[in-house]
């Protein structure tokens, strides 16, 4: 087994904090590990959902995941977020910061998408002096997290596995290793998820990910509008494996169901934390299914739940 790195304890099972569930959590105080918030949903926040989050913050263990950093831009770092960033990390005692490998605008646009980076040396350069900063700003690590995608570069020349792990080496920061976004991305572009999980650095894994998405028969779409399909555990029994256990949280964003729903499928990841392995069972190739249209822009697919979620105009998959 590999001893979690960068100083970070396995949280155990937690759930992402969504507002459809504050009444539940405050009236009922359930026995959930862990919470991680979308940082943007609370830096600019004040009044109920401040309030809420420090009485939740008293109680459980938080962890902060932003979609807005766009680590891979080349747009400057923006300061004033950043601070920000850091001042609620202080506030509700975050165990660690979070964000994704990707860009979200550029020329002071914001997409509000996770926009794909081309894995080369130029791009590599690029954000590693960026990730060093943004660590040197926040006095900690940071963890950055694999997102799906829907397109290749074609001057790409290296694996996205490869990218991150060469990332991970020349920054010290730490890993979210988000298994479903593995899966979807496999099945969009045509690699073996197991090479994916087997080649990572798992000792600079923090934490794990885990989602439903949605099948749309030429691709595969990252909408945790679900629960978790078979072939993602499978993926997570061998990462679990591989990196001796990681905190390990559900999403769910779009039709969210009653939190004892959304609890008791982050539990079943207990099933998974075992040291025998099973022999594989994740198809290399995607067949696509029978059923439902082709849809021929992820975005336009997603955005009609993501403007009615609770995670306002940031929130993206």
């Amino acid at each position: 087994m590999t001893v979690p790195r960068l100083g970070n304890p396995n949280l155990g099972l937690g759930v992402g904090l969504r507002t459809a569930h504050f009444p539940y959590i405050l009236e009922h105080h359930p026995n959930v590990d862990w919470f991680e918030i979308i940082s943007e949903n609370f830096m600019d926040s004040g009044g109920r959902p401040r309030f809420v989050l420090e009485q939740i913050a008293e109680r459980y263990s938080v962890v902060m995941h932003g979609v807005s950093l766009s680590i891979g831009s080349t747009d400057p770092l923006n300061l004033e977020y950043l601070s920000k960033l850091k001042a609620l990390a202080k506030i509700v005692n975050a165990r660690w910061i979070s964000d994704h490998l990707c860009w979200t605008g550029v020329a002071g646009l914001n997409a509000h998408d996770l926009l794909p980076i081309p894995f080369n040396e130029q791009s590599l350069l690029h954000v590693v002096e960026r990730v060093r900063t943004v660590q040197d700003f926040l006095e900690r690590p940071l963890v950055l997290e694999n997102p799906s995608s829907y397109v290749t570069f074609a001057d790409s020349t290296m694996s996205e596995w490869e990218f991150i792990s060469r990332m991970a080496e020349q920054t010290g920061c730490g890993l979210l290793l988000d298994v479903n976004n593995v899966y979807v991305s496999s099945v969009n572009h045509d690699f073996d998820p197991v090479e994916y999980i087997r080649l990572v650095p798992h000792k600079r894994v923090v934490q794990f990910h885990l989602a439903g998405h949605t099948d749309c028969r030429t691709h595969l779409i990252d909408t945790h509008d679900n629960h978790v399909t078979d072939p993602v555990w499978e993926l997570y029994r061998l990462a679990h494996k591989l990196t001796g256990g990681a905190s390990t949280l559900l999403e769910w964003d779009a039709k969210i169901p009653p939190f004892p729903v959304v609890h008791a499928e982050v539990l079943k990841a207990r099933q998974y934390m075992t040291a025998a392995l099973a022999p594989p069972t994740i198809p290399s190739r995607f067949e696509p299914a029978a059923a439902a249209d082709a849809v021929s822009n992820p975005l336009s697919f997603i955005m009609p739940e993501v403007q009615g979620s609770d995670a306002g105009p940031a929130r993206i998959y």
